[in-house]
């Protein structure tokens, strides 16, 4: 049997799997910088170096995904110039030559990362070779790209049928019933699955009576029956079997975010930034980001708590958390600004905290840094005015808020209406009633209601037809 036929995900060296890890960590960071081809080769050396690893197939098509701006539409003249590669594509998997359709494949891909025919060639080779969990990825991508594709979404639900997670299944064949009402699979696919998905919930799987029936809880499943294990149970025991491999923390954090667990999400991570030495990006930034979501659920709660009670306690509470919160986000983009000091998007989040808590000088430089981004520079400009006008530097505040009236589109009808108003606003402290009048018309042209426009608009007619020169406020 050659490599090609071996079915299942097959044990790595230690020193193949840290290689791998180094070529991971160096593609994400790439990726940061907004270099996606270059990121592209280096995640396409981790998925054929071990196919089955869903986090390296995942992290391949969400870098192609963003290189395109998640269009679902791929390069111009796409179709065309995959011809060539779908023809080998098909060769190389009636000859079942896994490995050259994976390459193929995945340098495919670079041109339309959502073509559901080079996805669901790949992700029949995955089924040949048992690579359920990198199947999946594959066929999730495709049914992004048209979640009314019959095909794909059959595939997706046999997929999830074979590694337990039912609930996905019956949505996967939910769908291809949808787009073909008659199609004999997808109806007695729906009939087993819920028959299977009642067995798992009450915990029925493997009983012969009533008294083999056990709770399938956390931590007690049968350690001699491995097929009564949760999906969370297996990938525990993943990793007592080697707490050195990344890959099922990986996968049981991404469960627990999903379900909205952060805390589970968050001291699973930092057991595994432990056990693989603290170095590891990856796993480091995925512990950052499950500390934000669970700072930000602490936030909602306590924000929730405030409203409903509306007690002083409750108030300052709320107020603290907001704070810690702010000051968390502030670490973590700082580090991640240090880390990726090209990235635009950590910068203008990073000033944006700084903003709020007060530290202008410093907000100013990273959104001056971060204009350099042209979908966000209308925001910056705004930003940048609010931040001039906090620290009385008004002549500059009021360049920034009418360069935001330049760059803000439109149909942002918030921050444009804003933008005009502020500009306005500051006209009028620096006594220039022309200018002020100005925006004033420009606004009341698109929104004559706008706060007190009408008013300050008579206002400023009266003390100009007076020559007068009063401190409006």
């Amino acid at each position: 049997m050659s490599s090609d036929d071996k079915p299942g995900r097959q044990p790595l060296a230690p020193a193949v799997r840290a290689r791998l890890q180094k070529l991971f960590e160096h593609g994400t960071k790439t990726a940061g910088t907004g270099n996606f081809d270059y990121a592209h080769e280096m995640y396409t050396q981790c998925v054929v170096g071990d196919p089955s690893n869903p986090i390296y197939v995942k992290a391949l098509l969400a870098n192609l995904s963003k290189k395109y701006g998640n269009s679902k539409k791929g390069s111009k003249l796409a179709g065309l110039k995959l011809v060539g590669a779908k023809a080998s594509i098909m060769k190389s998997s009636k000859m079942k030559k896994w490995d050259d359709l994976l390459k193929t494949g995945l340098d495919a891909l670079k041109e339309n990362p959502w073509d559901a025919g080079i996805l669901t060639e790949l992700a029949r080779s995955c089924e040949a070779q048992e690579f359920d969990e990198a199947e999946i990825e594959y066929l999730r991508q495709a049914v992004d790209a048209d979640d009314q594709d019959p095909e794909a979404n059959r595939l997706l639900g046999r997929a999830y049928d074979r590694v337990g997670d039912y609930p996905e299944a019956i949505k996967a064949f939910s769908r291809v019933v949808k787009a073909l009402p008659k199609d004999e699979e997808g109806i007695k696919a729906l009939s087993h699955l819920a028959v299977k998905k009642t067995i798992v919930k009450g915990g029925y799987e493997g009983a012969t009576s009533s008294k083999d029936v056990r709770q399938n809880k956390f931590g007690q499943a049968a350690e001699d029956d491995a097929t009564a294990l949760s999906p969370e149970e297996k990938l525990m025991r993943a990793i007592e079997k080697d707490p050195a491999d990344p890959n099922a923390y990986i996968e049981l954090n991404d469960m627990y975010l999903k379900d909205e667990h952060y805390d589970k999400s968050v001291a699973i991570m930092t057991k595994a930034l432990d056990a693989t030495g603290g170095g590891n990006i990856m796993i480091r930034e995925r512990l950052e980001d499950a500390q934000l979501r669970l700072a930000r659920q602490h936030t909602q709660i306590s924000e929730e708590k405030a409203k409903r009670e509306r007690t002083p306690e409750a108030v300052e509470l709320y107020n603290k958390m907001r704070v810690e919160l702010n000051n968390k986000e502030i670490e973590i983009y700082g580090k991640r600004c240090d880390r990726y000091p090209t990235n635009l998007g950590f910068k203008y989040e990073l000033a944006l905290r700084l903003q709020k808590s007060g530290k202008y000088p410093d907000a100013i430089k990273l959104f001056q840094e971060a204009r350099a981004d042209s979908k966000r520079r209308g925001q910056v400009y705004l930003a940048l005015g609010n931040c001039f006008s906090a620290i009385k530097q008004y002549r500059l505040a009021l360049q920034n808020f009418e360069a935001a009236v330049n760059d803000i589109s439109e149909r942002d009808a918030d921050n444009f209406k804003m933008a005009i108003y502020n500009s306005a606003r500051i006209a009028e402290h620096l006594k220039e009633w022309e200018t002020a009048e100005k925006h004033y018309n420009h606004l009341a042209s698109f929104d004559f209601g706008y706060k007190d426009v009408a008013e300050r608009l008579d206002k400023i007619g009266r003390i100009r037809e007076n020559g007068g020169d009063p401190d409006v406020s």
